[in-house]
């Protein structure tokens, strides 16, 4: 048998390499483990959901139970000490989680809703559909966000859902910005003219051929802005237009202690620490998915 002398031939490999069969989530989340602060602000959000969902498992009372001991502070029985009524403000903070995510994802989720609608239609449609609806958009931001949200509160009420609503209806602003801004450049892409030439509605191309391609800056916006919402919570709250008593809910604690800052500082001390955690935490999640989400870093 005659024997080659290029010797024995190496089979072709028809195994793709690794990268090749890395799906779009694990590159999603392998840059957005770049970033440590996101993951760390995630981790925290993580803990603050489970902290929301099991509060009656973490909470030693029941945050309206009231106590024999007023404005007592830090001791082993009360760990973050008792408010001025005598309830266990560490009860109170951890039921707070409940009512701080619900007013801000939902807050944030009816901004959004109105937002993306307001800037898509703007973006797409252009003349004076545009100039329309940018002109109103102005109108509002210039009224003084506090302001107009106290007028709006003043008329729905002081309920938890009220002020989703007042914060929703008022926190579009942003968002239908960075909507138009983004279908402007994206309506006039090659894809986009041949969707046209192929006959499809307005209504779907832009919900089927643009709008997923401008989720990227919405999804990061979204992220910061239930953080803001919360921050705005606690600034009506802390006006007397908030939540009432005796809800649970971080900012109104703030307002409820603020006249004993000198002799029982913990009674704002602990509701304005979870305050400043959560929203630092969505700031953190924001920015990377940001980062994660720009085409620059692929």
């Amino acid at each position: 048998m005659a024997i080659l002398d290029g010797g024995p031939t190496q089979p072709v490999s028809t195994v793709t390499s690794a990268s090749d069969r890395r799906s779009p989530a694990y590159d999603f989340w392998r840059r957005f483990s770049r970033n440590k602060l996101a993951v760390l602000g995630l981790c925290f959000l993580v803990f603050l959901i489970l902290t929301a969902l099991f509060a009656p498992l973490i909470a030693p009372f029941e945050p309206r139970d009231r106590g024999d001991v007023f404005r007592g502070g830090p001791s082993r029985h009360n760990y973050f000490g008792t408010d001025i009524i005598g309830r266990d403000v560490f009860s109170r903070v951890v039921y707070g989680a409940r009512v701080s995510l619900k007013i801000g994802i939902g807050a944030t989720t009816i901004a959004l809703v109105i937002g993306v609608v307001f800037g898509a239609i703007a973006g797409f449609f252009g003349g004076w559909i545009d100039t329309l609806l940018m002109r109103v958009t102005d109108i509002f931001l210039a009224i003084p966000y506090i302001v107009l949200a106290v007028a709006i509160a003043s008329v729905f009420g002081r309920s938890e859902n009220s002020i989703v609503l007042v914060l929703g209806v008022t926190g579009w602003l942003g968002v239908s910005r960075i909507v138009r801004s983004s279908l402007l450049s994206l309506k006039e892409l090659e894809y986009v003219e041949a969707a046209r030439s192929l006959g499809f509605s307005r209504t779907r191309i832009i919900t089927r051929h643009i709008l997923p391609n401008a989720l990227e800056p919405i999804v990061a916006f979204g992220a910061i802005t239930v953080g803001s919402a919360i921050l705005a919570e606690a600034a009506l709250s802390f006006l007397g237009v908030g939540p009432q008593d005796p809800t649970p809910a971080w900012g109104l604690m703030i307002f409820q202690g603020r006249g004993d800052l000198a002799d029982a500082p913990h009674l704002v001390l602990f509701p304005g620490l979870a305050i400043s955690l959560t929203v630092l935490s969505f700031q953190l999640i924001g920015d990377g998915l940001r980062d994660a989400l720009d085409p620059k870093q692929r």
